[in-house]
């Protein structure tokens, strides 16, 4: 490989930019040296924009890079990961893994027998608080992790009705595949990943469905609510094997104040962690001298998550080591629990994680 890691985005969209944005401001040397889209117009502009090369097939341009970026829709994450992991690249691909549970073991099977290795956007483990929240646990301070109540709600956030988002067969869900993968990820990852064992929960359709759907701001364009066959909420309850249990609240629009606050029981110590503004609060209780109770703000650096994410998948492609980090294994979890989340609120019953049939 060359020294300078060649970087082939695959999905020329808004998503694409903010991950080129990042990788220019990186200290590695990096290149962003070609680009695919089946959209010509997309082209044209990255070719513009990056001085790189161009394509409309992606096996036309794995012979020019060192690894890819795959930032399409989730529909089309099996057809091009897998097509990079068999070219023998290594792969970062935007969370979640895939549309569906079953295109998402496609890709982890791929994985497996692959020589490069495949990285899952979940750019939160990054932010520094998480990083020290986590640190905290590994060094005992916090004990065993009981429970983590997960918030990531938005008062009004769907991100453009009628664009792939609002659209089941495209993106595989709405609310929970969108924000409530991140949400999912990170609690699972602050308690350690332990094996999920059963799942209930309640996805809604309540306001995205609604012409008169009122709001201040969108991230896309509003298309009406003529596509728009999605969740824009879900309530949900997951157990795991060690007895740990996760609450989870995802919105992309409420009649509440936004949160991505996240609440950590352990036997030692708890924690807040709120992502909007990157900080850490620990909450102890001890007899040192008296009984008292002892609320620790914890100050951290800020920085961008996503671009840590990014340099940790670049020195990974340079060093030729797989990160042990981001893993299809723990993307293919957290995709699990999703499954089981929309087959639990189609059937009102609580479902066992990995079974086809609640």
């Amino acid at each position: 490989m060359t020294e300078t890691v060649r970087i082939g985005v695959i999905g020329l969209g808004n998503i694409a930019t903010i991950h080129c944005t990042n990788l220019r401001q990186l200290d590695q040397p990096v290149s962003i040296t070609a680009g695919v889209d089946v959209d010509p117009d997309a082209r044209e502009r990255f070719a513009d924009t990056y001085d790189a090369a161009v394509y409309e097939d992606a096996a036309a341009m794995f012979g020019a890079v060192d690894a890819v970026l795959v930032t399409t829709p989730n529909r089309y994450h099996e057809q091009y990961v897998v097509a990079a992991l068999e070219a023998g690249l290594d792969v970062l691909v935007e969370k979640p893994l895939a549309h569906t549970l079953e295109s998402a073991e496609r890709i982890a099977a791929a994985a497996e027998a692959a020589d490069g290795f495949c990285m899952v956007g979940f750019h939160n483990r990054f932010a520094d608080p998480v990083r020290t929240l986590v640190g905290y646990r590994d060094a005992g301070e916090i004990g065993e992790v009981s429970h983590v109540e997960a918030n990531y709600v938005r008062r009004r956030g769907v991100p453009g009705r009628g664009s792939w988002f609002t659209r089941r067969d495209v993106a595989g869900g709405g609310s929970l595949i969108d924000i409530g993968a991140h949400a999912i990820d990170l609690a699972l990852h602050v308690a350690d990943h332990p094996e999920v064992v059963e799942v209930t929960g309640e996805t809604r359709s309540q306001f995205g469905v609604d012409e008169d759907y009122a709001y201040v701001e969108m991230w896309g364009e509003d298309r009406g609510a003529d596509d728009f066959d999605v969740d824009d909420s879900t309530s949900a309850f997951v157990r795991c094997e060690d007895g740990t249990t996760v609450s989870l609240e995802v919105a992309w629009a409420t009649n509440r104040p936004d949160s991505q606050e996240y609440y950590v029981r352990g036997t030692e110590a708890g924690a807040r962690l709120d992502l909007a503004d990157q900080s850490l609060t620990l909450f102890e209780t001890a007899d040192t001298g008296a009984m008292h109770h002892r609320t620790t703000d914890v100050e951290t650096r800020r920085s961008d998550p996503q671009r840590r994410e990014q340099a940790r998948f670049v020195s990974a492609v340079r060093d030729g080591t797989p990160p042990s980090e981001n893993t299809v294994a723990q993307a293919l979890r957290v995709q699990r629990v999703m499954d089981a989340i929309y087959r639990s609120s189609e059937t009102g019953a609580a479902v066992r994680v990995g079974e086809t049939e609640p």
